[in-house]
């Protein structure tokens, strides 16, 4: 079983929402943190938003504020990202990540040393 496995992925038109689910039950340890990052056409890969064990340990890119919500289930050890009126330029491979510790000090992918495959999310009219 792979350590972290992303789903949610999909096709929608600007404005609309997706959830995006990194299943981390494949992780040898309960005490993590997970990122979710997304490499774009434009852009290299770049944190989206990061969470501890604890929610109140949450970040988020400033092109996602208001419109992106991290959120965790740790008995199922589930980690989702519902995003919100949704941009073209939000269009990219979402990865989710996770690095040992229970705490993330920088939502930067240098820090999480743990990958999933990447799930698509493309917006377009």
């Amino acid at each position: 079983q792979l350590p972290l496995v992303e789903s949610g992925g999909g096709s929608v038109q600007p404005g609309g929402s997706l959830r995006l689910s990194c299943d981390a039950s494949g992780f040898a340890s309960d005490h993590y943190a997970i990122g979710w990052f997304r490499q774009t056409l434009t852009k290299e890969r770049e944190g989206v938003s990061c969470v501890g064990a604890n929610v109140d340990n949450a970040d988020y890119a400033e092109s996602v504020k208001g419109r992106f919500t991290i959120s965790t289930d740790n008995a199922k050890k589930m980690t989702y990202l519902q995003m919100n009126d949704l941009k073209i330029e939000d269009t990219g491979v979402y990865y989710c990540a996770a690095k040992w510790g229970s705490y993330f000090r920088n939502c930067e992918e240098n820090d999480f040393a743990f990958w999933g495959r990447g799930t698509q999310v493309t917006v377009s009219s």
